[in-house]
């Protein structure tokens, strides 16, 4: 039977790792999973519109710190990693998986323009048995709804000669406990058969897989566990505004309230949300819903405190330079960190642009540091930011603001600075007159 054939031949080019696999947007999730591929022996075709990624990776570099570049030149060498922005490759990859961006238009509502673009390159090279996977995060039916349907109108039959499935990605840069392999992953099929081959396609990469009834129920998994970590930070957000007047720390609460051994998990505030997931997935869901009438006024709730944030951070600002006698308007501020979270070089959503961005439309004279962000890269909400660099700590400064808590930071003392820190981390020790909390 020729549609029995075409999966068996799937499932077993995936078991002896023998097929190739096509990974679409080479960034913070394609890379480390085509690595992850690597190490286990398949071959690996890496597609992005980025002529400076496939570059670089070709010439055995990786342009994201915290991936090493031996990997990368290792399976340049051996010909098993190949990248390119030439997407008509496409029909020599066994399977394809999307790690494209889904961020969020200029209402906030879901633009899904860098999945359907990235399909629509693909479609015309498509042949029959290979595996589609989306590992971008949308709202619940969007492989059904923008992939499948495109797949049928091509001619293809999804679950007899093409197979469609959803895998979420759960990279988290820079953590050394977690990676791509050990990190438990989820796999929807569009159909059973298609759930085979997903499983076929991860099952040699990733320790532990977690296959659900459909499509539908692993993009709502993404998206709960987004929700969950934004919805527990405005709490704690709300309450460290509770708090502040109060004269308690909120660091030091968290702290002590971690030792409990059951029923309580810590999170923390900071100066707002950042990265391509928490800022960005609630809004997904909470777009989708309106569909069926239903309002989530929880989600949205804490949508609207965590993008606040910046904005009291600034209004702490105002109020600690007033304490100095000093105005907003032409204060000489530094912000340390620019990337949404300590050591790493993503900067993606960080909210220190939206408190630059605020300081400087009320005239104050901005610079930032960041180790690891030497030179703003072009976005496209903070695109005149782009080509700013990275100033030294040390300068005549009326004000600094500790946005990310990298350890670089581990040296600086507050008294060595010359002028107050605004700490929106909890990261300095507390001292009078030297250190604020935001």
């Amino acid at each position: 039977m020729k549609n029995r054939s075409e999966k068996d031949m799937i499932i077993s080019r995936m078991n002896s790792v023998q097929a190739t696999i096509g990974i679409i947007g080479l960034g913070y999730v394609g890379l480390p999973l085509a690595l992850r591929y690597i190490q286990v022996g398949y071959k690996v075709l890496g597609l992005d519109i980025d002529p400076h990624k496939t570059r670089q990776l070709m010439s055995g570099k990786s342009y994201i710190r915290h991936i090493p570049e031996g990997l990368i030149a290792q399976g340049v060498a051996e010909g098993l990693l190949q990248a390119t922005t030439d997407f008509s490759r496409a029909g020599e990859a066994d399977a394809l998986i999307l790690c494209v961006p889904t961020p969020l238009d200029r209402h906030r509502e879901p633009d899904l323009s860098f999945v359907v673009s990235s399909l629509e390159e693909i479609l015309p090279h498509l042949r029959a048995a290979q595996v589609i996977s989306l590992e971008s995060t949308p709202y619940p039916g969007t492989t059904e709804e923008e992939i499948k349907t495109r797949l049928e109108k091509a001619g293809w039959t999804v679950g007899k000669d093409i197979f469609l499935v959803y895998s979420p990605e759960r990279e988290d840069p820079g953590n050394p406990r977690y990676n791509t392999r050990s990190i438990p992953k989820i796999c929807g099929g569009t159909t059973p058969a298609c759930l085979e081959a997903g499983l076929a396609l991860y099952g040699k990469v990733i320790d532990r897989l977690v296959p659900v009834s459909s499509t539908r129920t692993a993009e709502a998994v993404k998206l709960m566990e987004n929700i969950f970590r934004s919805v527990n930070i405005a709490l704690v957000n709300e309450m460290k505004i509770a708090f502040m007047k109060m004269d308690i720390d909120i660091f030091e609460v968290v702290r002590a309230a971690s030792t409990k051994p059951f029923g309580f998990m810590p999170f923390y505030p900071g100066p707002g949300l950042g990265g391509h997931c928490i800022p960005i997935d609630p809004f997904y869901l909470t777009w989708k819903a309106r569909e069926y009438d239903v309002a989530t006024r929880f989600i949205e709730l804490a949508g609207e405190i965590n993008t606040s944030m910046p904005y009291f951070v600034v209004q702490r600002v105002m109020e600690v330079l007033n304490e100095q006698g000093k105005a907003l308007k032409k204060s000489r501020i530094m912000l340390l960190g620019l990337a949404y979270k300590a050591g790493v070089d993503d900067d993606r959503e960080s909210p220190t642009y939206k408190i630059m961005q605020i300081l400087e439309d009320r005239g104050a004279d901005v610079t930032y540091n960041d180790p690891f962000v030497p030179v703003i890269r072009p976005s496209r909400e903070y695109a005149h930011f782009a080509g700013r660099k990275s100033m030294p700590v040390f300068g005549d400064y009326d004000l600094y603001i500790l946005c990310t808590a990298h350890h670089q930071y581990n040296d600086i003392h507050p008294e060595m600075l010359g002028c107050p820190v605004l700490d929106t981390r909890g990261f300095f020790q507390d001292l009078p007159g030297k250190v604020f909390r935001a």
